[in-house]
């Protein structure tokens, strides 16, 4: 194999792995018009992606140490995985993702009270860069104050907190539980999901549930999405354990072109003005997080590498020892 090759496999997998999440709202429509709701989804698909890892990964159960922050992170990827799943089957999915993908302002703040990150003027003006991105976004003469339309918006909007605080929360059990092997923190993840939206799916009303060959269909899909949303975890999981995390993260922006073209070839969907400059305003303050960061940034040790549902972490000395950072 070429070092091209060798050396392009965790960038492609990084990739492959942004693709799957910027089409996997498509499928979960499906599964809406066969009669499963958001939050049913959301459960079915979580719990097959928790057993899909805890099959194949069993040995490594016995990493596990008990500690509140399990619980925290399993609440946190609840509400980013629901918030996600929801918004993208009743909202427009290119409203909901950029909502979602509002990391930077979250993430300063989540880090700078967990983690006691300082929070840096860089930090702080890329927060406000994507905040203004949302606003211009949200606002409309009609609408009034720049705030989330709908229930979609709102749920993509709150799964984008979530999904910065399981970013601090990862790095924070990677200090606190450094023996705790990648994969039971992924299982972390699914399992929270699972719990999460089925009890969040008691206060959603069932419509008919499918049955004859709706039923064979429906089961179909939510075991694929479990077994394909598990296995594209751990396939980013070695592109992150192997590629800078300063160009990580921008190559996990490859999710929202993804995004974008599928919704607009499938679901007809075409941004207006103020989406693409709003989108300009949030991707653009990804893309320089990245960029504040490059010169601390360094490549995780692949022996050890610590997951997550974000790509960014930079290293800090402290006392003569490398810590991870949350990136903003």
């Amino acid at each position: 194999m070429t070092n091209w090759l060798r050396n392009g496999w965790p960038t492609l997998a990084i990739m492959l792995g942004a693709s799957v999440w910027g089409m996997i709202w498509y499928p979960l429509r499906m599964l809406a018009a066969l009669g499963v709701t958001g939050t049913a989804a959301s459960a079915l698909t979580s719990g097959a992606g928790c057993l899909f890892v805890l099959l194949v990964r069993y040995r490594t159960l016995k990493t596990v140490r008990w500690h509140w922050l399990l619980p925290a992170l399993a609440l946190a990827a609840g509400i980013t995985n629901l918030g996600f799943v929801w918004g993208s089957i009743h909202g427009q999915v290119m409203r909901v993702l950029l909502l979602f993908y509002l990391t930077p302002a979250w993430t300063a703040l989540f880090a700078h009270f967990i983690l006691h990150e300082r929070l840096t003027w860089a930090g702080a003006g890329l927060a406000a860069l994507s905040l203004a991105g949302a606003m211009t976004m949200l606002w409309s003469p009609q609408l009034g104050l720049p705030v989330p339309g709908n229930l979609a918006e709102w749920a993509g909007l709150a799964g984008g907190m979530g999904f910065a605080m399981s970013n601090v929360l990862i790095l924070k059990t990677s200090r606190v539980l450094p023996d705790m092997k990648p994969e039971m923190r992924t299982a972390t993840i699914f399992g929270g999901a699972a719990i999460f939206s089925a009890c969040a799916s008691l206060f959603e009303a069932m419509p008919a549930p499918p049955t004859g060959a709706h039923l064979g269909t429906a089961a179909w899909l939510v075991v694929g999405l479990g077994f394909l949303l598990a296995s594209n975890n751990m396939l980013v999981q070695y592109g992150l354990a192997r590629v800078p995390a300063n160009r990580a993260s921008i190559i996990m922006l490859f999710e929202i072109v993804v995004t974008a073209l599928s919704a607009w070839l499938f679901a007809g969907e075409t941004p207006g003005p103020r989406e693409w400059a709003g989108g300009l305003c949030i991707v653009l303050a990804s893309a320089l997080s990245s960029w504040v960061h490059r010169t601390r940034a360094l490549p995780p040790d692949p022996d050890n590498p610590e997951p997550g549902l974000a790509a960014g972490r930079e290293t800090d000395r402290k006392d003569g020892k490398n810590r991870s950072r949350a990136m903003v």
